[in-house]
């Protein structure tokens, strides 16, 4: 005889996740093993003595944990996915019943806590990662990456000299006639005056002017990265009021952009990763080795 199932939700459920959850599931694994109660002592200085309740700081690291694990660079995706998933619900401690915390709290806390905070969670899973004798310590494999700056090319801003501003604009700013007539400001400017001042040589400015002069007689836009003049834009001369931080940098093939630069180390014993750090997309690779090979 042929079936058919008919749906109709209960009024009231008999229903716990550990009976649903197999023993031999990722997740179950990882929460079993996995212990960060020591953040409740390290976030405690980040926090008030009143007011409403903050997302716990260990339930925050887990969504980043299951955020790399699942692929998932966004908070909004992120919260959506655990959702459906019992799980990841499993292992962030929520019941089926429970709503998420809302994706602007995970945003939100991310930007509370200082580096050292992130830095000591991943010392942390790394000595677990010693401890259970996955780390060799043998051969390290390092390679880069860069990393989209949250800022666009078309919010560059001119560096300047600290003194005589005028005649610098008028011997060096060739770039388009839109940015000669203003003179733009951004909203909010987060560069400081030393990020804002020009700390190239004459020789470099030099050939920096002589191949601007090649397109800027035509060249009607800013110099974002879908425009011909992104090619000339210099991080000598140029920076980004909304990411200082970030350098313009660019891959065969691709348009320039602002980035960063991700160093990623790695144990070849199995797979761990050993180090990871960010560092400014205008350096070499050899460049930074020194740095790496210290914090390895």
């Amino acid at each position: 005889m042929q079936g058919f199932k008919i749906y109709q939700e209960k009024l009231f459920n008999s229903f716990q996740l550990s009976d649903r959850v197999p023993i031999t599931n990722f997740y179950r694994r990882l929460k079993e093993v996995l212990d960060l109660d020591f953040l409740y002592t390290d976030t405690e200085q980040y926090y008030g003595s009143s007011g409403q309740k903050s997302i716990d700081p260990v339930v925050f690291f887990k969504f980043c944990l299951v955020g790399y694990l699942e692929n998932l660079v966004s908070d909004r995706k992120l919260i959506a996915h655990c959702s459906m998933r019992l799980d990841i619900l499993y292992f962030l401690g929520y019941d089926i019943d429970e709503e998420l915390p809302w994706h602007s709290t995970i945003s939100r806390t991310r930007q509370l806590f200082p580096e050292v905070v992130f830095e000591s969670v991943f010392t942390h899973v790394f000595q677990m990662c010693i401890s259970k004798g996955m780390v060799s310590g043998h051969t390290q494999c390092i390679d880069s990456a860069p990393v989209k700056a949250n800022a666009s090319m078309d919010s560059l801003e001119l560096k300047v000299p600290s003194q005589d501003l005028e005649a610098h604009l008028a011997e060096v700013r060739h770039i388009s006639q839109r940015d000669k007539e203003v003179f733009r400001k951004a909203k909010y400017n987060k560069a400081t005056e030393s990020q804002q001042t020009i700390t190239a040589n004459k020789k470099q400015l030099d050939n920096i002017r002589s191949r601007n002069r090649k397109w800027s007689k035509d060249q009607d836009m800013r110099p974002g990265s879908g425009n011909k003049g992104s090619r000339y834009t210099s991080n000598k001369t140029h920076y980004s009021p909304t990411d200082p931080d970030a350098r313009i940098s660019v891959k065969p093939g691709k348009a320039r952009k602002l980035n960063y630069c991700s160093q990623l180390s790695v144990d070849t014993a199995h797979h761990v990763i050993t180090d990871i750090h960010a560092y400014h997309a205008d350096g070499k690779d050899n460049q930074h080795l020194q740095d790496i090979t210290k914090r390895l």
